[in-house]
């Protein structure tokens, strides 16, 4: 039994490791920040309400059925339900009934309101899909920011190594009389510079862990981690696609699109149902009705008073009424009239939203286009930066070992080879991120290489 008990608890240790040590992809952040995200979660109720809604309207074109059951008993002067004759004596008495009615037409509002419950479903899915591809990009966004601080502090990481071997030569010119102690303090002043911004550094790579597990519902911030992979740029064809080729495509599949029609489309169906209103409604109706008395009726025929059963006076009793039911508007105070014009301008207001919609799509992808293009310089411009300040770097180095530059100019040259290398990290990932942007408008799914 101790055994089968330190099996388990073993197990579950070795399941809560593995969990801590989980490496969370791209992909994996997206479909768990899509499923778990609060606001998701709110848009999905709202499609369920829509469905609700769907099946309110589908009920609406059917027949209702109500029945009712009363009993009563009565001391003192009172009606008798079966005869409607005045009775002095106590009474118990018991009335039934089955009620149905049914719209037979309405303007065809009942139709409007069954297609405009179809499209109001069709509207909350484009906007819960919308709603999804901004976290998408926000999570891919997020994902980047850890890789981007994650592989700066390797770079100051490697520089602070490089400038430990540095420190410690020079503390041995300095001991043997070579170089002056003024040297000694340049170079750590370098490793403390150094030092503070690998410290900055892993606050970033902390900060941004935080910032991604926010967008994925996640409180274990101190176990979170993402994949560790070299990202490199992608491959991408996307740049011999003009802004307007990219616009057009993005044009047949986007969800804010498609969401901005669908209102339309409900705005078109609102106005149909407000005219529906100027138009008779004619319904039909039918009631079964039966009842019960306790009361002795006289027998015509045996000459004596004798109570009948009770469910030989529920077919005695019963009775059917049925018809139909004509209504016609003639005057409403104007509300019919003021009602169409509020849904023609809803109409035209859910037009002009789609257009803004469009504009702000086309203003979006132009100037993803334009981050992509100017990002790439920069990430380019960023590579030949910091090769030449490899370069002057080795040269300085060359210079200092011999005597020949001095700690300070030398430490300058070290601290622009610093910066230099930050800034092609930083480059890459802003360049990777409007790829995939402009990517995604495209319709191209949210993907690294290894992800």
């Amino acid at each position: 039994m101790n055994f089968k008990l330190t099996a388990l608890l073993l197990l579950c240790s070795l399941s809560a490791i593995t969990a801590q040590q989980k490496k969370w992809t791209l992909q994996e952040c997206v479909e768990y920040a899509v499923e778990h995200n609060l606001t998701v979660e709110q848009y999905e109720l709202d499609l369920q309400n829509a469905m609700i809604d769907k099946s309110d309207a589908v009920g609406a074109l059917l027949p209702d059925a109500n029945a009712s059951v009363s009993a009563s008993g009565n001391t003192g002067l009172s009606f008798d339900p079966t005869n409607n004759q005045p009775v002095t004596t106590t009474i118990f008495t018991a009335t039934g009934g089955v009620t149905s009615s049914v719209t037979l037409f309405d303007g065809l509002r009942n139709i409007h309101r069954l297609n405009r419950a179809k499209l109001n479903a069709i509207a909350q899915q484009y906007r819960l899909d919308d709603l999804k591809d901004d976290i998408r990009l926000s999570v891919a966004n997020a994902y980047l920011q850890i890789l981007s601080n994650k592989e700066t502090l390797i770079v100051f990481q490697a520089q602070y190594a490089v400038t430990e071997q540095d420190l410690k030569r020079t503390k041995e010119l300095v001991n043997a009389g070579v170089v002056p102690e003024g040297d000694l303090l340049e170079v750590e002043a370098t490793a403390a510079n150094l030092e503070q911004q690998i410290v900055n550094t892993e606050n970033q790579v902390l900060i941004s862990k935080i910032n991604l597990a926010q967008l994925l519902q996640i409180t274990d911030y101190e176990n979170f981690d993402i994949a560790e992979a070299d990202y490199e740029v992608p491959p991408s064809d996307i740049l011999n696609k003009s802004a307007k080729e990219i616009f057009a495509e993005a044009l047949t599949f986007r969800n804010d699109i498609e969401f901005s029609r669908a209102n339309i489309d409900l705005a078109v169906k609102d106005l149909a149902i407000a005219k529906g209103a100027k138009y008779p409604t004619l319904g039909a109706f039918f009631n079964y009705n039966t009842r019960y008395s306790d009361q002795a009726r006289f027998n015509n025929i045996t000459g004596v008073l004798e109570t009948q059963s009770f469910g030989d006076q529920l077919w005695m009793n019963d009775g059917i009424s049925y018809g139909a039911q004509l209504n016609i508007p003639i005057f409403n105070g104007f509300s019919v009239r003021n009602n169409i014009k509020r849904a023609q301008i809803n109409v035209q207001k859910a037009e002009v939203q789609l257009e803004q919609d469009k504009l702000d799509l086309e203003t979006n992808i132009n100037q993803a286009y334009v981050d992509v293009k100017s990002f790439a310089k920069a990430y380019y411009a960023a590579q030949k930066t910091a090769e030449a300040r490899r370069l002057a770097y080795e040269y300085s180095k060359e210079r200092y070992d011999v005597g020949l530059m001095n700690a300070f100019d030398y430490s300058q040259a070290q601290s622009r080879v610093e910066d230099a290398e930050a800034e092609v990290v930083r480059t890459k990932y802003d360049y990777i991120f409007r790829i995939k942007v402009l990517e995604f408008y495209f319709g191209v799914p949210l993907l690294l290489n290894g992800s």
